[in-house]
């Protein structure tokens, strides 16, 4: 049985002890967008961890088939996503491609790289969601090809809105083995932040492009 309380806060606690996710409300990390953040998330870190690696390959498999049911092809999203894609397929013992941020600029000039075929039914598999674009992209280019994509998997979610809007959208369901909400409660009740931290990481969330103008104008 899939216990998905309980599943939350183990990989919450995971991420956590191996520095996977690190916490910083009052130094705040840039990421790529420009965006300050309390909070960076490297899943890849993981796969350093035998014991941790094996835990997450095979809750995420049991997710799939839990939320998805049988499916016929495990598809990874470059970069992060192969990896992990890749542990999932051969949990589940099925074929396994990964599709890339875009076309390759020499050879076939493939977009999808691994044999798939119209009518198949396949899993996404993820490391992070945060705006779900990227990995929507890779929902589309699976369609494109005439897959049939079941939805998508992923270690962690920042849960924002924009997410949610977005997959809804795009009519792919999604589901992940973590979130920022569980994250956030294993962090206050085993002293990785104080409660002054949480209301810092909760404002965040709540808007993240603006939150450092909000709480640090300086």
């Amino acid at each position: 049985m899939f216990n998905k309380t309980e599943i939350e806060q183990q990989v919450a606690e995971f991420l956590l002890q191996i520095k996977a996710i690190k916490l910083q409300p009052n130094s705040p990390f840039t990421w790529a967008s420009g965006w300050k953040s309390p909070i960076y998330c490297d899943n890849r870190t993981t796969l350093s961890h035998p014991a941790i690696r094996t835990y997450i390959r095979q809750k995420l498999s049991s997710l799939v088939q839990d939320e998805f049911g049988a499916v016929a092809c495990v598809a990874g999203v470059a970069t992060a996503g192969i990896p992990q894609g890749v542990l999932v397929a051969q949990e589940l013992g099925l074929p396994f491609v990964y599709v890339r941020a875009k076309p390759k600029e020499h050879g076939t000039g493939n977009l999808i790289e691994g044999d798939v075929f119209p009518g198949q039914r396949v899993i996404v598999v993820e490391d992070l969601i945060s705006t779900g674009k990227s990995s929507l992209q890779a929902v589309e280019a699976l369609r494109a090809a005439g897959c049939d994509v079941a939805g998508l998997v992923a270690i962690f979610t920042y849960g924002f809105d924009a997410a949610t809007e977005n997959f809804k959208k795009a009519n792919c369901r999604f589901a992940t083995l973590s979130n920022y909400n569980a994250l956030i409660k294993y962090a206050e009740e085993n002293q990785y932040i104080s409660k002054e931290d949480v209301k810092l990481l909760e404002q965040w969330r709540e808007n993240p492009s603006v939150w450092a103008q909000k709480v640090m104008p300086d």
